[in-house]
């Protein structure tokens, strides 16, 4: 059994929620959606690395994620280091993708606390990609493959009290909203209020 360490330094008798090299030890997995949407492992090929260049081009994105990146080879940078993040269990990031085709957004669990049980789920959709309920049905796959499969207890979704669009896809992924962390976004335009929605095990 592991055992969380006591603030005395001592194991406190409470198993891990995740042992470490739950991830690690497992190659990460591709998750279907209706329709046959896919949520897979980015793929540093020309195709995916476009689709990170015009993410980092797209106001909305830049606006609510800080997100940029300049060419090509920035771009499959962060896909390696997407594959690392895996291997390290610190973060877990899937693309979007339709069948047969590039991705069209980016899902994933940021902060993995795997002793801790709890992630942060992160997203982003192209502008072609926005409008059909995508994201929602995303983040409600990614949400019950980390509860039930992973073994996480605990997921939290956050986002600027100014965009409403980001409530709507918590509540249609199963998350309760818990409340308002007043000033604790940096946007471009200054801090923002966060809305903070979780989702634990047992939830449905």
């Amino acid at each position: 059994m592991i055992s969380r360490i006591s603030s005395s330094g001592e194991p406190a008798g409470i198993p891990a929620v995740v042992p470490a090299g739950r991830m690690a030890g497992a190659g990460q997995p591709v998750l279907g959606l209706p329709g046959g949407t896919e949520l897979r492992p980015w793929r540093a090929d020309d195709a995916d690395a476009d689709a990170l260049l015009a993410a980092g081009r797209d106001p909305a994105i830049r606006r609510w994620n800080l997100f940029s990146v300049a060419d090509r080879e920035e771009a499959r940078q962060r896909i390696r280091r997407m594959h690392e993040r895996w291997r390290s269990e610190t973060g877990a990031v899937w693309a979007v993708a339709p069948p047969g085709r590039a991705a069209v957004g980016l899902i994933g669990l940021n902060d993995i606390d795997l002793a801790g049980g709890s992630a942060e789920v992160v997203y982003w959709v192209l502008p072609e990609a926005r409008g059909g309920g995508l994201v929602g049905r995303a983040a409600r796959r990614l949400s019950t493959w980390a509860l039930d499969d992973l073994g996480l207890h605990r997921l939290r979704l956050c986002h600027s009290a100014a965009n409403p669009a980001s409530c709507r896809v918590a509540e249609k992924a199963g998350y309760a909203f818990e409340g308002v962390q007043r000033s604790a976004l940096l946007h471009a335009d200054g801090w923002h209020d966060q809305h903070l929605h979780a989702r634990i095990a047992g939830d449905t």
